[in-house]
């Protein structure tokens, strides 16, 4: 099973790719969807933070 943190990593590099993309071709929708996916990234990155540190450990 993926946990949040690695699917936040995964999205996050998809973002910047996009982000990338979209600043090459100067479009700015692809630019935009690229940063939200970054955010959302950062979000489930940061929610497995949370998670992990009230979780103990086994």
């Amino acid at each position: 099973m993926v946990d949040k943190g690695s699917e936040g990593k995964a999205d996050e590099v998809k973002g910047k790719v996009k982000e990338t993309a979209g600043q090459a071709t100067g479009d700015e929708e692809l630019k935009g969807q690229g940063q939200g996916d970054q955010t959302k990234g950062n979000i489930k990155q940061a929610g497995q933070k949370v998670k992990d540190a009230v979780t103990p450990d086994k």
